[in-house]
């Protein structure tokens, strides 16, 4: 396999996340219902990012990089094949959480552990922000939900109602830093 390599995002770089295929087809999506996760069958085709979507994510990343967050990128050259960001903003009751806000992996990428070894570079940052456990509002496609749980996440304990009501069919999960 190619040499990766894995670093904080320069401002001028977050504008490489357009180099990112997100491309997918989706079988199977989660569902959370009185306690448990329930999957349905769909049958959907997720292409390229749309513009206004891809400008709102580079611009939110900006804003973490600009303030109290940081973004890490997986390179193989100078292509950017993987991109995870987390925000430095204490969440929850006793303030034990950080938000990790995206996770993407390109689609010829996946499979080759570049997103657990994102995960790990968000949780070290993580534990710099002083978090015992990321909050993760996943997407609920089956692939995307199995990838953190097979990460070590979990549903969460304790649900955040700001990113709960941002996004109610996501799957709200966490995992220890």
């Amino acid at each position: 396999m190619q040499n990766i390599t894995y670093s904080p995002l320069s401002l001028e770089e977050l504008n490489k996340i357009a180099e990112i295929d997100r491309s997918e087809n989706i079988s199977e999506v989660y569902i959370y219902k009185k306690g448990q996760l329930l999957t349905e069958q769909v049958n959907e085709t997720v292409t390229a990012f749309e513009p206004a979507e891809l400008a709102a994510i580079i611009e939110k990343q900006k804003h973490l990089k600009q303030g109290d967050g940081e973004v890490v990128g997986a390179f193989i050259n100078h292509t950017l094949v993987g991109v995870a960001s987390i925000e430095n903003r204490k969440r929850g009751l006793r303030c034990e959480y950080c938000k990790m806000d995206i996770l993407y992996v390109s689609n010829a990428w996946r499979g080759k552990k570049i997103g657990q070894h994102l995960v790990e570079e968000i949780k070290k940052v993580g534990r710099n922000y002083q978090a015992k456990k990321l909050y993760i509002s996943a997407t609920p496609t089956k692939a995307s939900v199995d990838f953190y749980l097979k990460s070590g996440a979990c549903l969460t304990k304790e649900i955040d109602q700001e990113l709960f009501d941002l996004e109610p069919l996501d799957i709200h999960l966490e995992m220890d830093v």
